[in-house]
């Protein structure tokens, strides 16, 4: 059995942002040497997601719209009791539990086996401040 575990760091410049990660991904499997296993990728924030969809902008331009009008960025505290707290990213809280905390995805002869058009993503709803994504791989060496 072998493991690796890697952290990216992300930060963006904008509130909500969509990354693709799945070379960083590719990267870390090839690294671990696991022929046969599986990939895990965690956002390590609670206003962070990671999700599994296609790399189409117009994709990503729905999601933003989608999102925003589920959970509206307010920072009042009159929408968002979380924002009473101090804090103003109560819509990020919920644009992360709908997107998701993290993926997992088999490892077929070395590589990420993944269905057509799919790619890694990391979702930031509370951006412009350092996180971390984990990825974590397990599974039988080549």
């Amino acid at each position: 059995m072998k493991a690796l575990t890697r952290y990216l760091t992300m930060h963006t410049s904008e509130r909500m942002a969509f990354v693709n990660i799945t070379r960083d991904v590719e990267s870390a499997v090839a690294e671990a040497g696991v022929a046969e296993g599986l990939c895990l990728v965690n956002a390590m924030h609670i206003t962070a997601s990671v999700f599994i969809n296609d790399d189409e902008p117009g994709l990503h331009e729905d999601y933003r719209r989608w999102l925003e009008q589920l959970a509206p960025f307010d920072p009042s505290p009159r929408r968002y009791h979380h924002n009473r707290t101090g804090e103003d990213n109560g819509d990020a809280h919920h644009k992360r539990q709908i997107m998701g905390r993290e993926v997992v995805v088999a490892i077929t002869d070395g590589k990420l086996d993944f269905g057509p058009w799919e790619q890694i993503f990391y979702g930031e709803f509370d951006g412009r401040r350092d996180k971390r994504v984990l990825i974590k791989v397990i599974g039988e060496q080549a």
